[in-house]
C-alpha cells in the first residue's frame, strides 16, 4: 500500500470515535492530579478548564454549522469566543506553575 493510498484510507475514518476515546486518559489525569495533591491548584483547574474549553467548541460548531452553515473556523465570533477559553486555561496552568517554582524549597543539610 504506497503511502497516497494510506493517506485516503485514513481520510475517510470518522475521527468521533478517536475523540472521545482520548478523553479517557485526560479524565484519568485529572483524577490522578487531584489524588496526588502534587500538582499546584492553580494549576489543577486550568487543566480542568480544559474540558469546559472542549465542551464549549463543540458548542460553538454545532452553532457554527446550524445557523450560518460553515466550520466553526470560518465563523470568527464563535471561533474565538471559544479559543479564549483555552487562552484562559493555558493562563491558569501557568500561573499555578509559576506560583508554584516561586517558593521556597527546603534544602537538607546533613
Amino acid at each position: 500500500m504506497g503511502a497516497q493510498a494510506l493517506l485516503q484510507a485514513l481520510a475517510g475514518i470518522d475521527p468521533a470515535p478517536l475523540f472521545a476515546l482520548s478523553l479517557l486518559p485526560y479524565l484519568l489525569f485529572l483524577w490522578w492530579s487531584w489524588r496526588s495533591g502534587r500538582m499546584p491548584r492553580l494549576a489543577f483547574w486550568g487543566f480542568c478548564l480544559t474540558l469546559l474549553f472542549v465542551l464549549i467548541t463543540i458548542a460553538a460548531a454545532l452553532v457554527a454549522e446550524g445557523i450560518y452553515g460553515k466550520q466553526l473556523a470560518d465563523v470568527d465570533p464563535l471561533h474565538g469566543g471559544a479559543e479564549a477559553f483555552l487562552t484562559l486555561s493555558n493562563l491558569l496552568v501557568l500561573l499555578g506553575f509559576r506560583q508554584a517554582g516561586s517558593k521556597p524549597t527546603a534544602v537538607n543539610k546533613s
